[in-house]
């Protein structure tokens, strides 16, 4: 009997891959990346957990065709940007696939009913497996108590009495069986995602108004430096050494690069129309993070050089908070 498990890194799925273990199935693997991971470890740690419990894993990372669900979920969002019925689905039909090629007999989840306000009670829970195609085939083994019996408890794969009957957000009794089964290597214990902070969330807005058509590459220049809109142009500019590297590392071909040269300077970056006004605009902002102390400051620009340059008033915070991404 061979069983796949939704891995994510955290503590709820490291815990119900024990649990399916400790019935003697044999349990590969599936985690998912995701650009919107809060966890600084790559796969939120998924590798090592899965080293920890000694089962092979393999590794899906969530491309553009990702992006398209976030962009136009059909159940919605949550509180912010967080398509969060849309995105299980997305994992399930891919984790669906994955366990007909290894010739798994059942999938199953770390999830805890009512732990997640949107996607974990028990309408949701319904809604995504049945737009999957797995209704009634989903084992979500620290909840299962609670929860209709599954094809693999039906059938005798697995003994359901031996599973749990958590709900709710408390993490307590997760955090005690961590203990009693020596689990202690869960970088994430309760996961996260940058689409449900509303900061964040307002720069997908307004990348998903102005572009119609997105690269990974947008997304991760999402994390990254302090965001501005002027029009049709978009400007980021970086908050420190590292950031100023991944904006040169991200620019694209057509985007235009600003220092203040005889500073320590923030590096911005103007995509979209690179009319007068934006790049007035792009070198005014490029000049108040720089540590340039003059009322007016030099700034250098170009595309693929920086062979221009133009003198600029720093900007005032009113005129900053206007123009800031909300």
């Amino acid at each position: 009997m061979k069983a796949l498990a939704l891995l994510s890194g955290g503590l709820d799925s490291a815990l119900a891959a024990k649990l399916i273990l400790d019935q003697g199935i044999e349990v590969v693997a599936l985690n998912f990346t995701s650009p919107f991971c809060l966890c600084g470890r790559g796969g939120c740690g998924a590798i090592g957990v899965a080293r920890q419990l000694k089962t092979p894993i393999k590794i899906i990372n969530s491309g553009e065709d990702y992006l398209k669900v976030i962009r136009k979920p059909k159940h919605g969002y949550g509180k912010n940007m967080n398509p969060c019925i849309d995105c299980r689905i997305y994992m399930l039909k891919k984790a669906k696939k994955y366990a007909e090629e290894i010739g798994a007999a059942f999938i199953f989840t770390g999830e805890v009913l009512d732990e997640r306000p949107m996607s974990q009670h028990r309408k949701a829970l319904d809604v995504i497996e049945t737009d999957v195609g797995l209704k009634g085939k989903i084992l979500r083994p620290l909840s299962a108590k609670l929860l209709p019996k599954t094809e693999a408890e039906k059938k005798g794969w697995v003994d359901g009495e031996k599973f749990l009957d958590i709900r709710g957000r408390s993490r307590k009794r997760q955090l005690k069986l961590a203990k009693s089964y020596e689990i202690n290597d869960y970088p994430c214990p309760s996961g996260g995602c940058l689409l449900t902070y509303k900061e964040f969330a307002g720069k997908v807005r307004d990348l998903f108004k102005h572009k119609k058509k997105m690269q990974m590459k947008d997304i991760l220049l999402l994390k990254i430096g302090r965001h501005f809109r002027f029009k049709k142009s978009k400007i980021i500019v970086g908050r420190n050494k590292d950031e100023n590297k991944r904006l040169r590392d991200l620019k694209g071909v057509d985007d235009y690069h600003f220092e203040a040269p005889d500073y320590g300077s923030p590096v911005t970056l103007l995509q979209g129309p690179k009319t007068k006004e934006a790049i007035e605009i792009a070198a005014a902002l490029t000049a108040r993070y720089s540590d340039s102390k003059e009322n007016e400051t030099i700034v250098k620009f170009g595309k693929e050089k920086m062979n221009k340059s133009i003198t600029v008033l720093k900007l005032s915070n009113e005129e900053i908070e206007r123009l800031r991404i909300k």
